[in-house]
């Protein structure tokens, strides 16, 4: 069994050891540019308008608009196409196709779940590899297992750099501090997160009903990684975390150490979806702390390597 995975891993095509490669997203050059598009014309320029809250199933959420169907197919591009543009095949390194399952009339926003993703990120034989190393081996108690088509959406959502961000959340003096990427603001006024159902801090979030969420700076990419497990500990004392001496604004919680900026959300509203819990915040607070340069995101491995062998830079920061 150890040498077939040692063979499909040597098949993969891979240029790099880690799924996930994190770097200060300010210095990440020439990103990829996503569209909608109908008929082969580009529609609008999405880039900045797609919320990514949920990988198990893919899901994102745009701000309501009157000219979004029910159904979106979207591409991804490393040229910058124009509105009414036709484009070429060779234009579309990725694309994926989304179906409209929910509007939030409260703030004016729509959800959309994949149904279907494509990429070239890598070679068809590649990918059969890496299709056949993740039915055979990740399927496995306690993770989340991506079907094969589920696993290229997922790979082509993080093909846009996600900010990764901490959230302080604290009750009766005990807190948690836990890193996510399934974040984003909507408007001026309203923040969507979304955590695993069954996961403790979805629990103390739901329970608190208010949390701090920080961007913090790419040099503290070793301690945001290490915070993951807290997402299933329970709330502890304020001396078990690397918070810092700030606190925030209003609600008094923790700032964790290198935070750049932070805000203070209220839980409005929430739904859940495949192993999602949506949530819906108002923006209580917004502060701004630092420069807000170098602040940590990440990419998939499968589009970081086809930017290496494209010749495009990626000042990586390897765990």
């Amino acid at each position: 069994m150890k040498l077939v995975k040692k063979i499909l891993n040597k098949l993969n095509g891979l240029h790099y050891s880690q799924e996930y490669l994190c770097f200060a997203k300010e210095s990440f050059l020439q990103p990829l540019r996503v569209y909608l598009v109908n008929n082969r014309q580009i529609i609008k320029d999405i880039t900045n308008l797609n919320l990514f809250v949920g990988y198990c199933p893919l899901v994102f959420a745009f701000p309501a608009d009157p000219d979004l169907p029910s159904s979106l197919y979207i591409i991804y591009s490393q040229r910058i196409l124009q509105l009414n543009e036709n484009f070429s095949a060779k234009d579309a390194i990725a694309s994926l196709d989304l179906q409209l399952i929910k509007e939030q009339p409260m703030a004016n926003v729509l959800f959309y779940e994949g149904t279907r993703g494509s990429h070239h990120f890598l070679s068809r034989f590649h990918q059969a590899m890496i299709s056949i190393y993740n039915e055979r081996f990740n399927k496995k108690p306690g993770n989340v297992f991506l079907h094969n088509n589920l696993y290229k959406q997922v790979q082509i959502a993080y093909a846009v750099p996600r900010n990764i961000s901490l959230i302080t959340v604290g009750n009766n003096g005990l807190f948690n501090l836990f890193p996510t990427d399934l974040h984003g603001q909507l408007d001026e006024q309203h923040y969507i997160i979304s955590l695993r159902i069954g996961g403790k801090a979805c629990e103390q979030v739901t329970m608190a009903g208010k949390l701090l969420i920080s961007r913090v700076h790419a040099d503290a990419y070793k301690m945001v990684y290490g915070l993951g497990k807290n997402h299933m500990q329970e709330l502890r004392a304020k001396d078990n975390f690397p918070f810092g001496q700030a606190l925030s604004e209003q609600f008094k919680l923790p700032l964790p150490q290198h935070a750049v900026s932070c805000r203070e959300l209220i839980l409005l509203d929430s739904f859940s979806h495949g192993i999602h819990k949506i949530m819906l915040f108002k923006i209580n607070s917004d502060q701004q702390l630092a420069p807000q340069t170098g602040a940590l995101a990440h990419i998939h491995n499968s589009y970081a390597t086809w930017r290496y062998k494209n010749r495009l830079p990626g000042n990586y920061l390897m765990r």
